[in-house]
C-alpha cells in the first residue's frame, strides 16, 4: 500500500525550506550592499573584502538552487487547513539570521568614536605596543608619517627626545582624556587587524597655544608642527607642538591598518 505524506507536514516543510532560503538571500545582498556602499571598511580588514564578496555570491547562488529544489519537490496545493497547522518552532536557526540581516539593512555601521577609546585606560592610549611595526616605514620623512607611524616609531625607538623639532603633519580624531590638561587634547585613529571588535586606539597629545574648547571631542583634525617632549601622566612623553590646527571632514575610510 502507498503511504500519504501528511499535508501537515508537507506545508511546514515547505515553509521551513522558504525559511532558509530568505535568510541565505538576505545575507548574500547585505553583504553586497556593505560592499557596495563602502562600509566593509567599517566593519573588517580589506585584506578580507575578496573573501566577503566572494561568500556574498555563494550564498546568492545556494539560495538559486534552494529556490528551484523546493519548486520541484512542491507536489501540493495550500488548503484551507493551513490555520489549523501548526509551524512552531519553525527553524530557529534560519529566523535568527534572517533577523539579524533584516537589522543589518535597518541600521547603518557607525565610526567608532572617542566614547570608545576613552572606556581605555589613559596610559594604554599613551603606549599602544599592539600596532604591528613590521608595517613602520622608517625612510619616510617626518611629515609624511602617519599618525599610526609615529606610534610605531615610538614603538621601536621609544626614546621620545631623538624626535625633538621633526616636522609633522598628521590627522586624526580629538579626544579629551580627563587626565590630560585644557592645554592639550589627544589625536587619535582606530587601528584594525581583523575586524571592528578589534579595532583599537593610538595617538599623540597635542600641545595647544589655547585651551582645547574650540575643538570637542570627534572632530576630525589635521594637525601641523614640530614634535617635542612633555610630561604627561609622570612620564615623558612624545608630543606634538602644534602650530596650524584645521578641521576636517571625516576621512572615507577612517581607520588605520
Amino acid at each position: 500500500m502507498t503511504r500519504i505524506a501528511n499535508p501537515k507536514s508537507k506545508l511546514k516543510n515547505l515553509l521551513l525550506s522558504w525559511l532558509d532560503i530568505l535568510a541565505i538571500t538576505a545575507w548574500g545582498i547585505l553583504l553586497l550592499k556593505y560592499w557596495l556602499t563602502n562600509k566593509l571598511n567599517l566593519l573588517i580588514h580589506p585584506n578580507y573584502f575578496g573573501l566577503v564578496v566572494t561568500a556574498a555570491f555563494g550564498l546568492l547562488i545556494i539560495s538559486f538552487f534552494k529556490i528551484k529544489e523546493t519548486w520541484q519537490r512542491r507536489r501540493y496545493e495550500v488548503t484551507a487547513n493551513f490555520q489549523h497547522i501548526n509551524l512552531f518552532p519553525p527553524g530557529w536557526g534560519s529566523a535568527l539570521l534572517l533577523v539579524t540581516a533584516v537589522l543589518g539593512f535597518i541600521i547603518t555601521p557607525q565610526v567608532f568614536a572617542s566614547d570608545k577609546a576613552l572606556q581605555r585606560d589613559f596610559s594604554e592610549l599613551l603606549g599602544s605596543t599592539r600596532v604591528k611595526p613590521q608595517a613602520f616605514r622608517a625612510s619616510v620623512a617626518p611629515e609624511q608619517r602617519s599618525l599610526v607611524d609615529w606610534v610605531r616609531m615610538l614603538n621601536i625607538y621609544p626614546e621620545p627626545d631623538r624626535y625633538q623639532g621633526n616636522k609633522v603633519k598628521v590627522q586624526g580624531f580629538v579626544i579629551h582624556p580627563p587626565d590630560l590638561g585644557k592645554e592639550y587634547l589627544f589625536l587619535a585613529r582606530f587601528v584594525l587587524t581583523c575586524c571592528a571588535a578589534d579595532a583599537y586606539p593610538v595617538g599623540l597629545p597635542v600641545k595647544l597655544k589655547e585651551t582645547r574648547d574650540q575643538y570637542p571631542p570627534d572632530t576630525w583634525l589635521e594637525v601641523e608642527g614640530e614634535m617635542t617632549t612633555a610630561t604627561i601622566a609622570d612620564k615623558r612623553q612624545l608630543t606634538i607642538a602644534a602650530s596650524s590646527l584645521k578641521k576636517i571632514p571625516q576621512p572615507k575610510n577612517p581607520y588605520s591598518y
